[in-house]
């Protein structure tokens, strides 16, 4: 398993990224601001219409090192890497497997296996760590439908029943949510998923950390060789990484949600840190984003027993475990393809 180094987060608009020597240094007004050893460093996330260099772009390339160019509000915009890792074959195996609805639908099963499992098992532990604040018998009644949910997987022969399967799962699960939610109720009120733009606080810190989730497993697909463009639940579409939308399902609920639970429950977040957009969304200020941030890392570092390697590796290792034993099962080497599953 390889080391878990560290991402380097840079939130202002107007700083400009360069190379010095074998350090990222990060300028502010023309003076430098930071500086960091790219040792330490797998990956660089810039947010606003931060510069950079030619020869940093060259040296992250060289290195492994995944550069994003994002929005403020996490809109993806560019990515810098160098040559396609791993063996030819791996991709076009997975290619393959992409062309052929039936081989996609049964890779898709398993993923949403995985979300259904971790989905309700977020809610069940809900219901036994605050028995006396939530309706117990109302999450447990939701909990079960996921449970059937994924009863009926193995029975559903095409990607349109699977998607079908899927959503109503994920609107029952979203029309609980609200009352995961234990602190804070007023800034913090759910009614509903909602996208471009998200139009409340919530859904404002779900879309961003749900993208930096998305970050994470893409840069994980392409250090094994996979291509994180081309998924099996998700489509092709120009620009979207399909590959690390369809292995999120199943982490999405537990490295992602509860992620979000916490910063409000913590009230690490507060309403004052979210500013209304002339589009009508939401977006979380400068001073949010850097403490969500913060949180993420932290989160990373958090070990866990992972449930098919039975080790323990940080939260920050599981999209690269996850990645691996895709590779693997798209080889041959492995008879299914082992999807995290959490409790």
């Amino acid at each position: 398993m390889r080391r878990l180094l560290n991402t380097l987060y840079v939130t202002s608009p107007d700083t400009y990224l360069s190379l010095d020597g074998e350090n990222i240094v990060v300028r502010k007004d023309g003076q430098e601001a930071i500086r960091v050893p790219f040792l330490n460093i797998e990956g660089v996330v810039a947010f606003g219409y931060t510069g950079a260099s030619p020869a940093f772009m060259g040296a992250c390339a060289k290195k492994g090192v995944a550069l994003s160019f994002l929005t403020a509000n996490g809109r993806f915009l560019a990515r810098v890497t160098g040559g396609q890792q791993g063996n030819v074959r791996l991709r076009k195996e997975q290619y393959r497997i992409s062309d052929d609805p039936r081989r996609s639908a049964e890779l898709a099963k398993y993923m949403l296996m995985g979300k259904f499992y971790n989905t309700r098992w977020v809610l069940e532990r809900a219901t036994r760590d605050h028995a006396l604040r939530v309706d117990s018998d109302k999450l447990k009644t939701v909990a079960l439908s996921l449970k059937q949910a994924g009863d009926t997987l193995p029975d559903c022969d095409t990607l349109e029943e699977i998607r079908g399967v899927e959503g109503a799962a994920a609107a029952r699960y979203f029309g609980v949510f609200d009352d995961l939610i234990l602190q804070q109720k007023d800034a913090f009120a759910f009614s509903g998923r909602s996208r471009r733009p998200p139009l409340d606080n919530v859904n404002a810190l779900l879309s961003f950390v749900y993208m930096l989730l998305t970050y994470e497993m893409a840069a994980a697909l392409e250090s094994v060789g996979l291509d994180p463009y081309v998924g099996f639940l998700h489509r092709d579409r120009p620009g979207r990484q399909s590959l690390a939308l369809d292995m999120i399902e199943a982490l999405r609920p537990v490295m992602a949600d509860r992620f979000v639970l916490t910063l409000i429950n913590k009230r690490v977040v507060k309403a004052a840190g979210f500013l209304a957009q002339p589009s009508g969304g939401v977006a979380m200020d400068d001073a949010t984003r850097k403490a969500v941030l913060s949180a993420w890392q932290e989160r990373k570092r958090e070990t866990i027993m992972h449930p098919y390697l039975d080790e323990k590796i940080p939260w920050g290792l599981v999209p690269y475990a996850q990645s691996l034993l895709l590779a693997r099962y798209i080889r041959g080497d492995l008879d299914a393809y082992p999807v995290f599953l959490w409790k």
